[in-house]
């Protein structure tokens, strides 16, 4: 059955994550592992081997453990991985903590210097005021562009998100919604009735278990899938409303210090610098977090690019998109073409015991006056081993069967008697050809089913993600994670050009005005 953790992810889950490897996007090339089946229905699961995904990359300190190696790969079930991610992205945070400790004291200190030890601010230095004006313009743009670079990166991050998250959905949508419909052909199997000839009953009966089976497995895979997709949406909202927040904010908090700072207004200024001071804080946190999600998304991808090579391994890969159990589909494999063939069975027994037989009126209802050209066989596409067989010369195949049929239907009289040459009565046709259209329809489910045994449709969703949207997502990321540390640099160091720059300005217009008291000149305010 489905795993009860929420997908991506999955690496989308937004947990604090981080790899202390390099921050590109690469993947590497894994061996071939063997490992228990994955599982989605009531297979017993095989938990004596797994495979152990990104095994290499996902080497790093685990401080529950500690400090000694996390050696278990990509596992999201497991507490030691998040542990081990999440003391990777320590150097972020402390040095966020050690910004707010240190710029907290400094503004301490200069409030108590200005409040207890005031003294007349005459002299100041020209060159520090020309430097720090300089400085403060040059960080100021610099935030801009972190802004921006941060901002377009969150919209692609979550646009590129929502394709990937759209696709995983759309896969699992259509391999629920095939798995309903292979059932309710199986069902409509149990009704087809051919000149009042039905399915075998132990073929009914086999039709009900694995119907079970099936509508069991096909809805817990939409409702495992749905819940899923609304979980990360709404991480997604929250992260995407949390970053234009935060460079909306940082652009303003930029854009007016700099603006009051020229101006001369330092009550505002330094009311700025705190709510600066809090922000460089959180946005240290936050290069942190996304800096972790980045090198996680690299992990996930990695670990998706290794179980496609291992496809029938067991992982919490299984919590993303699992696999139907290989007994179940072998099973539904093995009942479709067991159906098939009885079908077919079915039609011939009736082409040749009724329609192609020429009976007396005396032996009604065996006698409808067929007559003219006898019906060919209808060909059975499996051997008796239930492989694939090929049809022979005179065999009519499923694909075109009820057009071949239909030019031996005759007209009939109220009695259901032909009154024109024929072999079928209109009745009799749309019976034969409502079970050549279902065994023609559970034929061509084959390929899905054997897609199902070996988890193809799954290989293929996880290699599409690692080819087509991991590029993207790692991309998108490692911009967000750019622009929040431009962002988070550039406003630290404006807070303390700031408050030097509101200084040396003090000075200068307090020099100015001494030395224009004193008819000695000055130079002018700016």
């Amino acid at each position: 059955m489905l795993k009860r953790v929420p997908f991506l992810l999955l690496f989308l889950a937004f947990c604090f994550f981080l790899s202390n490897e390099e921050s590109q996007f690469t993947i590497s090339q894994s061996r071939p592992s063997s490992g228990s089946k994955r599982l989605l229905g009531d297979e017993q699961k095989n938990k004596n081997a797994s495979l152990v995904l990104a095994q290499e990359r996902t080497t790093r300190k685990d401080p529950l453990n500690k400090f000694r190696k996390y050696t278990g790969g990509w596992n999201i079930k497991e507490r030691h991985y998040w542990a081990s991610v999440a003391f990777t992205g320590a150097p972020f945070f402390v040095v966020g903590a050690i910004w707010f400790v240190i710029f907290g004291l400094f503004l301490s200190i200069t409030c108590f210097c200005y409040c207890c030890c005031r003294k007349e601010p005459f002299g100041y230095s020209k060159t520090a005021y020309n430097v720090s004006l300089v400085l403060l313009i040059l960080f100021t743009i610099t935030t801009i562009v972190g802004c921006i670079v941060l901002y377009t990166g969150q919209g692609k991050f979550n646009s590129s998100t929502k394709k990937a998250l759209k696709y995983i959905a759309h896969q699992a949508e259509i391999t629920a919604k095939t798995l309903g419909n292979v059932s309710d052909d199986l069902a409509a199997a149990k009704k087809i009735a051919v000149a009042q000839v039905f399915l075998p009953v132990d073929v009914q009966a086999d039709i009900d278990k694995i119907q079970t089976k099936l509508n069991a497995s096909a809805i817990e895979l939409s409702k495992r899938t749905e819940a899923n997709k609304k979980h990360i949406q709404k991480i997604l909202r929250t992260v995407r409303i949390m970053l234009i927040v935060i460079s909306v904010g940082m652009l303003l908090l930029t854009f007016l210090g700099f603006m009051f700072s020229i101006l001369g207004m330092q009550c505002i200024v330094y009311t700025l610098v705190l709510f600066g001071w809090v922000f460089v804080t959180l946005t240290f946190i936050l290069c942190s977090v996304f800096l972790c999600l980045h090198n996680a998304t690299v992990d996930s991808c990695e670990a998706m690019n290794q179980w496609v090579q291992n496809p029938t391994a067991h992982t919490t890969l299984d919590d993303i998109l699992p696999c139907v159990d290989n007994i179940t589909a072998h099973e539904t494999s093995k009942r479709s073409k067991e159906v098939t063939v009885q079908l077919i069975t079915v039609i011939n027994q009736v082409i040749r015991n009724v329609t192609n037989g020429n009976f007396a009126p005396s032996n009604a209802p065996l006698y409808y006056n067929q007559s003219g050209p006898t019906m060919p066989p209808l060909c059975n596409p499996f051997h008796p081993d239930f492989t694939n067989r090929t049809c022979e010369p005179g065999e009519v195949p499923l694909s075109n069967a009820s057009s071949v049929y239909s030019k031996y239907v005759c007209q009939v009289s109220s009695n259901q008697i032909c009154t024109t040459t024929g072999r079928l009565t209109p009745d009799s046709f749309n019976q034969m050809s409502a079970g050549i259209e279902l065994g023609y329809s559970l034929w061509l489910y084959g390929p899905f089913l054997v897609d199902l045994q070996d988890c193809t449709f799954v290989r293929k969703t996880f290699t599409d993600i690692s080819r087509d949207h991991c590029p993207g997502l790692s991309r998108y990321l490692n911009w967000i994670y750019v622009g929040l540390l431009m962002v988070s640099l550039a406003v630290m160091f404006s807070l303390v050009c700031w408050v030097i720059y509101a200084r040396e300005r003090r000075h200068r217009v307090y020099t100015n005005t001494v030395i224009g008291r004193s008819g000695r000149g000055g130079e002018k305010d700016m």
